[in-house]
């Protein structure tokens, strides 16, 4: 008898840490704090990226026009990538925007992602740029191996993880239409992303493609997580808890509140922000633009930021 209770009481420890290692995900998910990273900066934009301004604060960050980056296309089709004129068009775009220290990365192979040669341009990098695609590719080929680990020495050592498009959204914890079908469906067979900002779920091409009530499916199944929403030729630039919006459209940001300007009561000449907390069934959301910012940790539009 003792000896079935002990077998018992190991068995029931056995399936409590079986169950803690495979819903990491969701209680991440759902922790209700959202952060960047305490070192390095990250550039998230909406996809369709040909604003200059975005592009010129990766380079700034990065270092200036000679500073070693890595591109990695992994996210487009094995057709693109095997087009003998890829990487020569590509090289000519990025040379455009003033580029002159790049290499591309990319693998299926995740034996290849956990190997010293493959990671070594990483290791010598001040930037990386994510390219647009989809995003589950990312996941497959690079996440839990030593390129994903490379990529986050990047931004520990002060660099900067940039992306566009299915680019953005890997770097959210909750991978948006990460399904291998489609990419219109939100929760797919692919839900965790890179992670680089905490408990957040990052959806692209936004207004474009009319996108902007996709996100609440997310958010329903994970209360407390924030949602970002990014539309086409518009970036936020991240550093620790704060980001500050760049391009020439919007962002939309589902926080659980509405933010809007209006004039002060007080002063007509200037203008404040009013929030108002709304209900958990509430399909409401608010936009913020070029110039703006917004803290990650307080959910909250703020008007100081440096980087």
């Amino acid at each position: 008898m003792q000896m079935f209770l002990k077998s018992a009481a190991f068995f029931c420890l056995f399936l409590m840490f079986f169950w803690a290692c495979n819903t990491k995900s969701n209680q991440d998910f759902n922790t209700g704090l959202s952060n960047g990273p305490s070192n390095g900066h990250l550039i998230v934009a909406g996809g369709n990226l040909t604003d200059t301004a975005v592009f010129n604060q990766f380079m700034l960050l990065a270092g200036g026009p000679e500073a070693p980056i890595v591109i990695v296309v992994s996210a487009m089709t094995d057709d693109d990538i095997s087009n003998p004129e890829f990487y020569t068009s590509l090289s000519k775009w990025w040379r455009n925007y003033g580029f002159r220290n790049f290499t591309f990365l990319h693998t299926r192979n995740r034996d290849t992602a956990n190997s010293e040669h493959f990671t070594e341009a990483i290791r010598k990098a001040s930037g990386v740029w994510f390219m647009g695609g989809r995003q589950w590719r990312l996941v497959d080929a690079y996440f839990d191996t030593k390129t994903l680990d490379e990529f986050y020495a990047v931004l520990d050592r002060g660099g900067v993880i940039g992306g566009s498009s299915a680019g953005a959204s890997i770097q959210g914890s909750y991978l948006a239409r990460g399904d291998t079908k489609t990419n219109t469906l939100m929760m797919g067979d692919h839900e965790e992303g890179f992670g680089f900002i905490s408990n957040v779920a990052i959806d692209q091409h936004l207004l474009a493609m009319n996108r902007q009530f996709d996100i609440f499916e997310i958010l329903d199944a994970h209360p407390g997580m924030l949602g970002l929403g990014l539309d086409e030729n518009t970036a936020i630039v991240v550093h620790g808890n704060e980001f500050e919006v760049v391009g020439q459209s919007y962002v939309a940001v589902y926080d659980g509140t509405f933010y809007r300007e209006v004039r002060d009561k007080d002063d007509w000449s200037q203008v404040v922000g009013e929030v108002t907390e709304l209900p958990s069934e509430s399909r409401k959301f608010y936009f913020i633009k070029n110039g703006q910012r917004y803290n990650l940790k307080l959910r909250k539009v703020i008007k100081e930021y440096s980087l």
